[in-house]
This record gives C-alpha cells, sequence and structure tokens, in this order.
C-alpha cells in the first residue's frame, strides 16, 4: 500500500503513557478513507521505544515502529499522552526535525503540550482540552491559546481538543486533503457527524434539554433536506415548535454554535459536495446549496477554503470527465 501513488502517509506517536481512545481515532478514520477505489492513507503507530506501550487505561499496547517512521511520513499526529507534565525528549527532538522538514504535524488532546515543547505552537493559535487549557497557557505563554474550541489549524500545525474532537480534526484532515464528498463518506461508515467547524465550542455550561422530544436534531434534520430554501431563524423555530429565543439558546447548548452559523456551515459543506461529484454550474451550485447567488458562493467558499470554487472544483473534483449527475433532488 505504501508504494501506491498518491497515498499519504501518516505516523501517529504514542507517548507512554497513551490514550487509548485518541490512538484509535486516527486509525480508524485514516483507514476508512478510499479515494477511486484505493486507500487514501498508510496508517503508521510509532513509539520511542518499540514493544510495550503503557496506556492510561492501565494496559500494555504493542507498538512495532519506532520514531524512525516518522521519516517516510507526511503527516505526524501526537495522540493524548498522560505524560504532559514531562514530554519525552525524544518525542520533541523528532517533531522539531518533522516541522523543520515541512510535514503537516498535529496532536489529540494533551499531544498539544508535546508540540509546545518542541516550540512548534509559539506565536500560533492552538487548543488542547479544556480540562488542561490553564496549566497549558501558564506553561507556555507564547502560544495563542484557544481553550473552547474544537480544534485549530495554524499553517502546517493543527491542534485538537481532547475526545471526540479527535474526530473532528482528523475529518478535518482528510477533507483538506480529499474534499467534503470523501470525508463525509468516511464519517458516514465510521457512524459519527460529519464535518464540524473547528470554531465550534468544546462544551456548554448548560445544555437544556428540550420540553418535547428532541426539536433541535429533528430541526436540524428538517433544515439539511431543506438547504436549497431562504431559512431562516423563525422557519426553524416554527418546525421546532418554539420561539426564536428558546430555539437559539437550545441550539446552542447542544451543538456549541448559533442557529444560522450551523445553517451556513451547512451550506457551504453542501455547495462543496456539490463542487465536488457534479459538473453543474455554478449558480445552480448555489441555488440547491441555498446561498443564493454564484457571487454569494464564491464569497463564501473563498472565506472558508481560501479557493474560488472554479479551483476548488479543479483540485477536489472525483468526476474526471464523467458528464454530470442531474437529479430532480440535491439533497
Amino acid at each position: 500500500m505504501a508504494e501506491e501513488q498518491g497515498v499519504r502517509r501518516v505516523a501517529v506517536i504514542a507517548a507512554s503513557p497513551v490514550s487509548m481512545f485518541n490512538l484509535a481515532i486516527p486509525e480508524l478514520l485514516f483507514t476508512k478513507t478510499e479515494v477511486d477505489g484505493r486507500p487514501g492513507y498508510e496508517v503508521v503507530i510509532c513509539a520511542p521505544e518499540p514493544g510495550p506501550v503503557p496506556t492510561t487505561g492501565g494496559l500494555d499496547l504493542c507498538v512495532r515502529h519506532g520514531l524512525e517512521a516518522l521519516r517516510e511520513a507526511d503527516t505526524v499526529l501526537v495522540a493524548g499522552t498522560g505524560s504532559a507534565h514531562a514530554p519525552d525528549p525524544r518525542v520533541v527532538a523528532v517533531l522539531r526535525e518533522a516541522a523543520a522538514a515541512n510535514k503537516r504535524i498535529a496532536s489529540i488532546c494533551t499531544g498539544a503540550f508535546l508540540l509546545a515543547e518542541a516550540g512548534l505552537l509559539a506565536g500560533r493559535r492552538a487548543t488542547t482540552y479544556w480540562e488542561h487549557a490553564d496549566e497549558l497557557r501558564a506553561r507556555y505563554p507564547e502560544v495563542d491559546l484557544k481553550g473552547d474550541v474544537l480544534y485549530v489549524q495554524d499553517g502546517q500545525v493543527l491542534t485538537s481538543s481532547g475526545y471526540a474532537a479527535g474526530i473532528d480534526l482528523c475529518l478535518h484532515i482528510i477533507r483538506t486533503d480529499y474534499g467534503a464528498a470523501v470525508a463525509n463518506r468516511v464519517a458516514r461508515l465510521a457512524l459519527v457527524a460529519p464535518v464540524r467547524p473547528g470554531g465550534q465550542t468544546q462544551f456548554t455550561q448548560t445544555p437544556l434539554p428540550p420540553e418535547r422530544g428532541n426539536a433541535c436534531s429533528d430541526t436540524r434534520g428538517w433544515a439539511m433536506r431543506n438547504l436549497d430554501k431562504p431559512l431562516t431563524l423563525t422557519d426553524l423555530a416554527r418546525h421546532a415548535g418554539v420561539s426564536v429565543r428558546t430555539l437559539t439558546r437550545r441550539f446552542h447548548a447542544e451543538s456549541g454554535v448559533s442557529p444560522l452559523q450551523w445553517l451556513l456551515h451547512q451550506r457551504i459543506e453542501r455547495a462543496k459536495e456539490l463542487l465536488e461529484t457534479t459538473t453543474l454550474p455554478m449558480d445552480r451550485i448555489a441555488e440547491a446549496s441555498g446561498l443564493g447567488t454564484a457571487d454569494s458562493l464564491r464569497a463564501h467558499l473563498v472565506r472558508r477554503t481560501g479557493l474560488t470554487p472554479s479551483a476548488y472544483r479543479a483540485q477536489f473534483s472525483r468526476l474526471g470527465t464523467a458528464p454530470a449527475a442531474v437529479t430532480s433532488s440535491v439533497a
């Protein structure tokens, strides 16, 4: 698999004691990634010393590869570790070498401490699990810490919060490499939510249960089926059977963003999928995703990805010279 053209190599560092959950996330999502019928990634788990590696759960994992695996990697990812207070100097050294080689470097949860110790987060925006945010901020004041977001990308360096935010980080990487359609397919295979915006908050202080049924969940599903329509806050509240104020409060409690922020994110994701999977003209894509006009589509996509719609399609289209897939519904 390693020699197949286009396969990207990901080296995941298991710094002792490693979080089994954090370690499993990249292995699961990257190995489920297929592009045009071939694997999108080769994943190698490595450690400072091959052999048994203690985990935060009290078990030992057998890791066969040493840190030399980083030499062939395109992306280096540090899983969460219980050794944040005493970063392994061998890991710190290879992270500096990887940065000097201009490799993409990422961390999940407390893996950010090793990136900070290596000096890779100095002057950069970064995040970590909220329980450790104050400690990271105190130990590494040069880091522009965003303590309440899911993940952050600053140049070639990416960091995420803990636990399930690692899923969002990996899906973001897959989307960056292969586009929204591939990333969303991986999410469906793994039975997880599609790519969430990195700026979404890690947690909410007072999540309020809905008074009757799971109103916001039902309304989000309804909105996804009607993205081509000019939905307003009033429309969403009417579907949920609550006031606009109540909808906004519950929506933010459940998802960490406002209804309109969530809606815009879904519209842009829909537009990206259509750019990748059809040859529809830009005005049709703008209409089908609810972004209105081709000019509006262009403005939102450039702001979100740095690419014009035409450039995005050229980079991520999986159609080649195939004709447009014309259907009566794009939902």
